[in-house]
């Protein structure tokens, strides 16, 4: 029997002599009844970061970049009671479906990674990974993408539509819509989203009537002040992102607690800050996030 270094080290020659193990694995994984655990939340690890060239944990520049280290630590994670899946691009959930764990997981394939992180194209947020049909195709669970509103770049209604299409594409097959709305700005060349109050308000308006249905929309959404206005913008349901890495992960932790009370919270969505926390200790970081939805 092979050990899972094993495996993790047979993918490149499996990818190079055998690509159709991708569709195979992925037509024998075996989907859950229901997106939703048992305790009535879901809990996401994130994982589509480099593929927009977002390599950075915490104050380390290249975290993500090397791929193995990367796959261990999201099977560490993906074995953790509590976990119910992952959000990834396919390359990603195709190293994950080969490595045969992600049988009874929910699986959200990225689609929007086109706007690179720090260029200056940013804002145009081209659907270059999964689209709708690929997703129902592979079996996956949903689609999740990033919707950034910047009024001054014209690139935004670009983005505005694709993400409108995604939602209908992805409700036809009747698979979730992720959307991840945020207000943004230029600052200094660099694109940075608006964390307050009425900039998540009225991104969340914006997000929640996209498509032509809102019946498979789901919200992810960072925690930020008065979020019981905030999540009073949609009676869609939502899932908080995890956010940065952060060297005080008690005070991240009781914030992810506080908003998980209020209506229309189902969950949560992490990656970096579980994935790669301080210390190095990802079991540890995934169970105390756990710990805070129950």
């Amino acid at each position: 029997m092979t050990t899972f270094d094993e495996r993790l080290g047979s993918l490149t020659e499996i990818r190079a002599h055998n690509p159709e193990a991708v569709a195979e694995a992925a037509a024998r994984r075996i989907r859950r009844p229901s997106l939703l655990g048992a305790p009535g939340r879901l809990m996401i690890v994130a994982a589509d970061h480099p593929a927009r060239g977002a390599l950075a944990a915490g104050d380390r520049p290249l975290a993500m970049a090397d791929r193995t280290e990367l796959l261990h630590r999201l099977c560490v994670a993906l074995e953790r009671p509590g976990v119910d899946g992952v959000l990834g691009t396919p390359d990603v959930i195709e190293d994950l479906l080969l490595l045969g764990v992600l049988d009874e997981k929910v699986v959200i394939g990225s689609m929007n990674r086109g706007g690179l992180a720090g260029s200056a194209f940013e804002i145009d947020d081209r659907f270059t990974a999964y689209d709708p049909g690929a997703i129902t195709d592979q079996g996956l669970d949903g689609g999740k993408m990033l919707l950034r509103v910047e009024d001054d770049d014209p690139a935004t209604a670009r983005t505005l539509e694709a993400c409108a299409n995604a939602v209908t594409g992805l409700a036809r097959h009747g698979r979730m819509a992720m959307v991840e709305p945020f207000i943004s700005r230029r600052v200094g060349g660099r694109v940075r989203n608006v964390l307050t109050p009425d900039a998540m308000t009225r991104a969340i308006a914006i997000a929640s009537g996209l498509g032509a249905t809102s019946a498979y929309t789901w919200l992810k959404v960072p925690v930020v002040e008065e979020m019981e206005r905030v999540m009073a913008a949609s009676t869609l349901p939502a899932l908080l992102l995890g956010g940065e890495v952060s060297a005080d992960q008690d005070t991240a932790l009781a914030g992810w607690r506080k908003a998980l009370a209020l209506p229309g919270v189902m969950g949560l969505v992490a990656g970096r800050t579980m994935l790669y926390p301080p210390g190095d200790d990802v079991a540890a970081a995934v169970d105390a996030a756990v710990e805070v939805m129950s």
